[in-house]
């Protein structure tokens, strides 16, 4: 038997539908003008209406943490969005967005899930780390990426939604669960670079206004993250900070927790661990020819080859060897690295520097590490800089205790850099970095054994953190 919130919301998707339905009409006879879609005062009134009733359902749950949260954010309706709900941050505060017409398809445990999608999108930091990643990849990689994120931590989904699985099947591939975001991004990116798919996922956008989205499209779902208040990260961090603190009234999920203890404990800056795997995400991979693809800037020279991803970029991992850096340090700094690096299946080389390089080799993991060379002496940085500017690197990370030149006789070319100041370091000599830089003191040590998980919960990406049944 049908209850009173199904029918009500059959009710208002009959409404919905005969209000695009005028609107479209109005926009048949008048082609050439450009207006938003006029919503009756007693529709809103009905729709936020049977918002609260999930709002409140989402508040008298055990972990009431969501519903308290969506009681603080603004409320809007909007035709033009191609997903049952989308947020921005405008005014000080998060706004959340409903399309009626995708909404109202939906039960009351798919509404709610929905809801919490979009919270899981604010307390991982999406709308920031989503910015950080456009241009580097394809709008419907990112996009997908965060959405198997967050969706892993969600039950009684949209039948649409984007999924691991789902991924999996439509592309062929073997993701594996709870990795990090740039995890997904890469290698979702690497899949359709293959198909030759559309890599922006857009469409001409000159009639916006007025547009009407019936269906879901992951490629657009995130479009309206691009109309939020213009905000640097920390005082974003700040208003999330607080979003949070008012919505604690209970118990909330062991992921969850662990999520908004790092986003609390970071504080606008992050370890240099973190920062490592946030940068890996913005490698960009060594690209290989391929004649089975035309040239994107030239497709009708045929006498061009056209580019595809390798599933290999370069990372150079420098080691001050001088006596600066402890061989505790040492390591735990090597098994970090590699632990972040493992998930993109690039190479990493190893360069063990003091006056002058002394030793470089390769390395896939803990075991393929060796001693350090006992040499000591004094501190320069350009040797190594010299050799990554000739060699095909991705980036550098540099390990020392800050101390050496003051200026760098060449300037790096084609790479990014990360400085990391050891625990007995101050700062770094240089007056240009060219980079940035962390200290190794930030870094936790928990024991012998660094599994990811020791490093990975650091509710940016959500990853690494497998529900707790």
């Amino acid at each position: 038997m049908e209850n009173y919130f199904d029918k009500q919301a059959k009710e208002l998707y009959i409404k919905a539908s005969e209000i695009i339905n005028t609107h479209s009409m109005l926009k048949a006879n008048r082609a050439n003008e450009k207006f938003e879609v006029d919503i009756p005062k007693d529709f809103k009134d009905e729709f936020f209406s049977l918002v609260d009733k999930v709002s409140l359902s989402l508040m008298e749950e055990k972990d009431n943490f969501y519903g308290y949260f969506l009681f603080q954010m603004s409320r809007e309706i909007r035709f033009d969005i191609s997903s049952p709900t989308g947020v921005n941050f405008k005014g000080a505060k998060y706004v959340i967005y409903f399309n009626p017409i995708i909404f109202l398809t939906l039960n009351i445990e798919q509404m709610e899930s929905t809801i919490k999608h979009e919270i899981y999108h604010i307390v991982s930091m999406h709308l920031v780390r989503a910015k950080e990643l456009k241009g580097k990849y394809s709008t419907l990689a990112i996009n997908m990426a965060m959405d198997i994120v967050v969706n892993k931590y969600l039950n009684n989904l949209p039948p649409y939604a984007t999924t691991l699985e789902w991924v999996n099947l439509k592309y062929s591939l073997k993701l594996e669960p709870y990795e990090p975001f740039e995890y997904y991004v890469e290698k979702i990116q690497t899949e359709l670079d293959l198909l030759e798919e559309d890599e922006d996922g857009e469409e001409d956008d000159s009639d916006k206004y007025g547009t009407i989205e019936t269906d879901y499209r992951p490629e657009k779902t995130h479009d309206i993250w691009e109309e939020s208040d213009d905000i640097d990260e920390r005082t974003l961090r700040e208003f999330t900070e607080k979003f949070i603190d008012s919505s604690q009234k209970g118990k909330i999920p062991t992921h969850l927790e662990n999520m908004i203890a790092a986003l609390k404990n970071s504080k606008g800056e992050l370890p240099w661990n973190l920062y490592l795997s946030r940068l890996m995400g913005t490698v960009e991979n060594n690209k290989k020819k391929t004649i089975t693809r035309r040239n994107r800037r030239q497709p009708n020279r045929l006498d061009l080859r056209g580019e595809l991803r390798s599933h290999k970029a370069e990372i150079a991992v420098a080691i001050d060897i001088s006596g600066s850096i402890s061989d505790e340090e040492f390591k735990q700094a090597i098994k970090e690295v590699l632990n972040i690096v493992k998930n993109y299946n690039h190479e990493i080389t190893i360069i063990e520097c003091d006056s002058e390089i002394r030793r470089v080799y390769k390395a896939k993991n803990i075991k393929d590490i060796k001693d350090r060379v006992k040499i000591g002496g004094g501190t320069k940085f350009t040797p190594v800089f010299e050799y990554a500017n000739n060699k095909k690197i991705n980036l550098l990370v540099y390990f020392t205790d800050g101390k050496g030149e003051n200026k760098l006789q060449v300037i790096p070319r084609g790479y990014k850099v990360l400085w990391v100041i050891s625990g007995n370091g101050d700062k770094l000599s240089l007056r240009e970095h060219y980079g940035a830089v962390k200290k190794l003191s930030k870094v936790e040590t928990k024991d012998d054994i660094l599994e990811i998980n020791d490093i990975r919960n650091d509710g940016y990406s959500m990853n690494s953190q497998a529900p707790i049944l």
